[in-house]
């Protein structure tokens, strides 16, 4: 069995927090360019707060554009998380995006900073974790074809744009939320990958563990902070 693996989603685009979640103690971090506040310019001052730590970057690209893919790896991001992958053909595009030939058609560079800006040979890095997000029904359908990917490491669920769909067109789907969890993780066990998921209260992690997800986010920097701050601010004004 895989030993499970926690991280976190950081949105606000500060070094000062990737470099405190990598500190704690998070095995690794989602750096988002979806839905988070950063923009591009900002990823590599993110990633070099993880210089020196055994916190794993992970970057979630918006869209599965290989310039885009080929720049976060160039920047030295561990792995990368493209949204909405829903079948074995965008899987495949994706894998070939982040590998150079003759797996994929990732552009070759010696001297970008994954490679030490030349002081190290692409040989000896690591090839890069790639956890396409299962968010859709029709993505759920065809999770085993996407686990079966070459390259593929982890289906990654997420569970708000899951959910979101499955509450507009239930009818189309294989079940519910709990049976769509079920057919990802059993897709990931049945290709040796891994099942992931965001879990947004720490008091829910055992349950998913049970369900078999092994790479388990916790929460986002953004959502803790907001937490945090009405949690303080209902204490004092509840004070006569």
């Amino acid at each position: 069995m895989m030993k499970p693996t926690v991280g976190t989603f950081l949105s606000i685009g500060s070094p000062v927090i990737v470099e405190l979640a990598s500190l704690s103690g998070f095995d690794w971090v989602l750096i988002d360019l979806e839905h988070g506040s950063g923009s591009e310019s900002a990823m590599p001052d993110q990633l070099r707060a993880l210089r020196g730590s055994k916190t794993q970057g992970i970057v979630r690209v918006g869209a599965p554009h290989p310039d885009l893919i080929a720049r976060v790896l160039d920047w030295g991001a561990h792995g990368i998380m493209v949204p909405h992958v829903n079948s074995s053909a965008e899987a495949e595009q994706i894998v070939q995006a982040a590998h150079y030939s003759p797996r994929g058609r990732r552009g070759f560079s010696r001297t970008v900073r994954a490679h030490d800006y030349g002081l190290r040979s692409p040989e000896q890095s690591p090839a890069p974790l790639i956890m396409p997000q299962i968010e859709t029904i029709e993505g759920v359908n065809h999770a085993a074809e996407i686990a079966q990917t070459e390259g593929v490491d982890v289906l990654f669920v997420g569970p708000a744009d899951l959910q979101h769909e499955l509450s507009h067109r239930s009818a189309a789907a294989p079940g519910d939320f709990a049976e769509c969890l079920n057919i990802v993780v059993a897709a990931a066990k049945g290709a040796g990958k891994e099942a992931g998921i965001l879990v947004r209260d720490p008091a829910d992690l055992p349950h998913y563990l049970e369900l078999g997800f092994t790479r388990i986010a916790i929460d986002s920097d953004l959502s803790i902070l907001r937490k945090s701050w009405q949690q303080t601010l209902s204490i004092l004004r509840s004070k006569p």
